[in-house]
């Protein structure tokens, strides 16, 4: 894209509202350009549209205009969650009007040095603890992105000598052409969002965009132990930095003694407290950094990610004696493995983030059985099949909830699983989840977990995983 200041005086699309359009139809206004915000809500669902209108931007609600995107429009800023197949953005590509993620704007009016966070599984944890970790060694972070502000509101009010941390969607990196992180982490690659991309191929492309503009001067970080985090770095520019958990890397960061596969067996176990975090410099000098079993957050999952914000850390300039005390004080974040209580001896967790098979995998297997999965949401065409082996060996009991209750339900019983009850939707989705939570509670014994870990995205039910998680805590309080 050009300049912002290149936009005066012509017209900009903003389509869709929320916090991100908001911000960008903010900015582009402040430099003259005539902006249009867009949104196929009513008018009285989009409470953000007085703001905008009281600037004299020009706001329509409620569907989509034939003409809203012409020859003369010099630029479609898109929500990154709207999809290609909209009327708005059909019409932009076939104009040949460019089409952006706000995203691609925050990267050129930052003043300070970007890191980009992606990954299937584990974005909002890392990029969480990066922040905490850039904090304690006096680095003046500002997270954004994909979770808290808006990326481009954030890009005007991070501190020069600061960091911009931002977590990205494969959406909003789709939505890019120019964007160019100092900084660039690829946790994991699963199959997920085909829904909205299409193919492996289109989701796996846009994560890779992140990486795509690097240079030598730039730093490449990526899961050496994920095949196709392996492959996607062969072509990164930038320095490479990889990390595992399962290798003895020449350098990166990494576990010593190395776990040997990513799912943990009983012996591993045992050596639990003998392992180290340690970094591997250019120079090949070895700096331990924490034992394993200090990490404030649990399995083997959140082990990698701190792997992974312990290396953008320390190549953001943070010394390895800076960060113990962080990594050891973390507790996570809510909706992500978060424990909510023990209630007639048995403990609740919510794990509402969850959105994709591996992630509920990764849950299950960072915390001990016997373990009562409730599960289901909104269906994105996985087949659920990645989580036969743990409906065989570590799940005792299912709940399903949500579009995908039949499959999810299907493939348990291909795994033995007998005690499975298949909720069935009431008119209140609140409602339903409430009682999912008391079904779930009727298998538990005292000693036994509850855990909402849903493998899918929660839209068919709730407008975001947020919300379900917090009725799953209520629900658990007051059983």
């Amino acid at each position: 894209m050009k300049q912002l200041t290149s936009y005066r005086g012509r017209q900009v699309v903003v389509l869709g509202l929320a916090r991100s359009g908001v911000a960008a139809a903010k900015l582009f206004h402040s430099v003259g350009a005539e902006v249009t915000v867009n949104d196929k809500k009513e008018l009285e669902q989009c409470p953000e549209a007085d703001e905008l209108t009281a600037l004299g931007i020009s706001v329509v609600c409620g569907h989509h205009p034939e003409g809203l995107v012409t020859k003369e429009t010099a630029l479609l800023v898109k929500n990154p969650g709207i999809p290609y197949a909209a009327p708005p953005i059909v019409d932009a590509l076939r104009l040949g009007v460019e089409v952006i993620s706000e995203v691609e704007v925050a990267g050129q009016i930052s003043p300070a040095p970007l890191i980009g966070i992606t990954g299937s599984n584990g974005k909002t944890t890392t990029t969480t603890l990066t922040g905490v970790l850039l904090e304690a060694a006096g680095l003046k972070p500002l997270v954004a992105g994909n979770i808290g502000i808006p990326l481009s509101e954030a890009a005007q009010e991070v501190s020069e000598d600061g960091w911009l941390v931002a977590e990205l969607s494969s959406f909003q990196l789709k939505g890019t052409s120019e964007f160019r992180p100092t900084i660039a982490c690829l946790l994991n690659v699963a199959e997920t969002h085909l829904d909205y991309h299409g193919s492996m191929e289109d989701y796996v492309g846009s994560k890779a965009k992140l990486f795509e503009n690097q240079t030598s001067d730039d730093i490449a970080i990526y899961n050496e132990d994920d095949e196709t985090c392996r492959r996607l770095a062969a072509d990164f520019n930038g320095r490479l930095f990889p990390f595992s958990v399962t290798r003895i890397l020449a350098q990166g960061t990494m576990v010593i003694p190395p776990y040997s596969a990513i799912r943990p067996t009983e012996d591993e176990e045992e050596l639990e407290q003998e392992r180290w975090i340690v970094h591997r410099g250019e120079d090949g000098l070895e700096q331990r950094i924490i034992r394993v079993d200090e990490l404030g957050i649990p399995g083997r999952h959140n082990t990698a990610n701190a792997l992974a914000a312990i290396a953008i850390a320390l190549s953001a300039g943070a010394k390895p004696q800076q960060l113990a005390e962080p990594l050891r004080n973390f507790r996570g974040v809510e909706h992500r493995l978060e424990y909510v209580g023990t209630f007639g001896g048995v403990k609740f967790y919510n794990d509402s983030k969850a959105t994709n098979p591996m992630a509920t995998t990764m849950a299950i297997l960072s915390l001990p059985s016997p373990l009562i999965l409730i599960a289901g949401g909104s269906d994105r065409g996985s087949d659920y099949m990645e989580l036969l082996p743990i409906f065989r060996d570590r799940v005792k009991g299912l709940t399903v909830i949500g579009e995908t209750r039949e499959k999810i339900a299907r493939v348990a019983a291909l795994g033995g699983l007998t005690s499975v009850k298949i909720v069935e939707p009431e008119e209140d989705a609140e409602q339903t989840l409430r009682r999912a939570v008391k079904e779930a509670a009727a298998m538990a014994a005292p000693g036994d977990i509850v855990l909402l870990s849903p493998a899918c995205a929660s839209w068919d039910m709730f407008p975001s995983y947020e919300v379900r998680g917090r009725i799953f805590k209520q629900s658990a309080h007051t059983l």
